[in-house]
């Protein structure tokens, strides 16, 4: 499909969304890229990454073999990805440490609408047991490592290795954050400080982890759409349900780790209704903010009906 310069604007943006979704311990950037029309076509150009490339590039050449990979679109979205991750820590990290309810309101809010433009993707009907009872399953298991408590910090180079690789399995499947496994196996604080100090080795170590997580799982998730695409989006429809609790905004915390800076961050929290916070002066805007991510996905949702997804092969 022949693609104008605007085209791989719009993706690049749509990559930045992913990667602002993914430095936040919750948000999926798998859900940005499925519900901005690009998922099916991100997993399939992943998939086409393999060692016979090395032949195809041998025989058929540079321009044959870029063209296998989807090259294009996939430099326009990493790229924006790269350049949201490495921009946007910082904010990140102090919306975390300074207005969490409004961080959290907004994401919810996304969240909440992207489980009700996913699900009405499967066309469920009442007799589709096997459908509702894998939503079930999916909504169960997310809501249980949500509940998981996180492990010891470690910033070893194996440890850094592996962390990349299960977190960028996460991070492309929607419902799943990345981020917040990171946060289970102990290493979304030295990630997160490698970013914002420019730690040049960490940061390679992880991504060499992350693209061998990526080019394995994006197989294996094709895989599951081409046999069960109904069934694989009603499992994610359920992942998507479970993390409702991890991103629920209004939160007591009841540990605490201490980050480089000597500052407390909340590490294993209870949620609790908005009404226990004895009079947030945040509610409205909290609301508010919801309200703005539902109509970004409205928003999306129009926009993306009005492309399909390209099919890769």
């Amino acid at each position: 499909m022949n693609r104008s310069p605007l085209d791989y604007l719009i993706i690049s943006l749509k990559g930045m969304a992913m990667g602002a979704a993914d430095v936040v311990p919750g948000v999926s950037g798998g859900t940005i890229a499925f519900i901005s029309g690009i998922y099916e076509e991100l997993i399939g150009s992943l998939n086409n990454i393999n060692f016979s490339l090395l032949k195809n590039l041998k025989n058929e050449g540079f321009k044959s073999t870029w063209k296998k990979v989807n090259g294009p679109f996939l430099l326009a979205l990493l790229s924006g990805v790269f350049v949201s991750i490495i921009s946007l820590a910082k904010g990140v990290e102090w919306l975390l440490e300074n207005h969490p309810i409004l961080l959290w309101s907004f994401f919810f809010g996304l969240v909440l609408a992207s489980i009700i433009y996913i699900g009405k993707q499967i066309k469920i009907k009442p007799s589709d047991y096997k459908l509702f009872l894998a939503m079930a399953v999916g909504a169960v298991v997310a809501y249980l490592i949500t509940t998981l408590n996180p492990a010891e910090t470690s910033d070893t180079n194996l440890f850094l290795f592996y962390a990349g690789a299960l977190a960028i399995c996460a991070m492309i499947l929607p419902g799943i954050s990345g981020s917040f496994i990171l946060v289970i196996i102990g290493a979304y604080g030295p990630v997160l400080e490698a970013l914002n100090s420019r730690n040049l080795k960490m940061i390679l170590i992880f991504g060499a982890g992350a693209v061998v997580g990526l080019l394995s799982f994006s197989k294996l998730l094709k895989w599951f759409f081409e046999k069960y695409h109904r069934l694989t989006l009603a499992v994610i429809t359920g992942f998507m349900i479970g993390s409702m609790n991890k991103i629920w905004p209004w939160k007591i915390a009841l540990t605490f780790r201490t980050n480089s800076k000597g500052v407390k961050i909340p590490l294993n929290e209870e949620s609790i209704s908005p009404f226990n916070f004895d009079g947030d002066p945040q509610l409205l805007q909290a609301i508010g903010l919801m309200v703005f991510g539902v109509l970004i996905i409205l928003i999306l949702e129009k926009i993306s009906t009005k492309k399909k997804p390209v099919e890769t092969s």
